[in-house]
């Protein structure tokens, strides 16, 4: 790939898995219209992935998610983190799609109505991920148990809590992945609208 702002002078892939590494030799131009010297840049590709956020406007609830996360064990606590339920776009699925699936496979409930939060890109100097946030209207009567894909390898724990509740694990630094934390404190922002268009 080249273009006016971006030169790409060679691409080697590392390695191709269920994800893949690439190896990039580039220059861009800076901002003072020169080209930069040539970087080296490593690149993990890992497709682009869906979170989202069941709320319950009537009970005033939101779904959450635990489960183990290899990349949290070196992170201090342990790696079962509290999340929001997520999932990685296929080829050719759309992302409201994935959505309600996931909703159904990682926390055994159907997404009523569904508003899209905002895409963002999950660590852009290394990655190519990113990710389409929604917020989705649930009923969380009965919702709770362990769910997720047996083989898959997801054991996954489902906890319905308060507003107020999932608030405070926010602010206590319980939750500590990027996803849930954006949907969270999206939703303080717009709670009450929310519950006024969706009741």
């Amino acid at each position: 790939m080249s273009s006016e702002k971006v030169e790409i002078i060679e691409k080697t892939i590392c390695y191709r898995g269920f994800f893949s590494m690439a190896r990039l030799r580039l220059r861009h131009r800076k901002y003072d219209g020169e080209w930069s010297d040539e970087l080296t840049r490593e690149l993990f590709e890992r497709g682009h992935a869906v979170a989202v956020l069941p709320y319950d406007p009537v009970r005033d609830e939101v779904v959450l998610i635990e489960q183990f996360r290899v990349g949290a064990l070196d992170f201090p606590g342990d790696p079962w983190l509290i999340e929001i339920v997520a999932g990685i776009i296929e080829e050719g699925e759309q992302a409201e799609a994935v959505a309600s699936r996931e909703t159904i496979e990682e926390a055994g409930c159907e997404i009523d109505q569904l508003e899209r939060v905002c895409n963002y890109l999950v660590s852009p100097g290394g990655t190519t991920e990113s990710t389409a946030l929604f917020c989705g209207r649930v009923d969380t009567t009965n919702v709770g148990g362990i769910h997720g894909v047996e083989d898959e390898g997801e054991d996954i724990k489902v906890k319905v809590v308060t507003y107020d509740e999932a608030i405070s694990l926010l602010t206590n630094g319980r939750i500590k992945s990027a996803s849930p934390i954006i949907a969270l404190q999206w939703l303080i922002l717009n709670r009450e609208r929310l519950r006024r268009q969706w009741l």
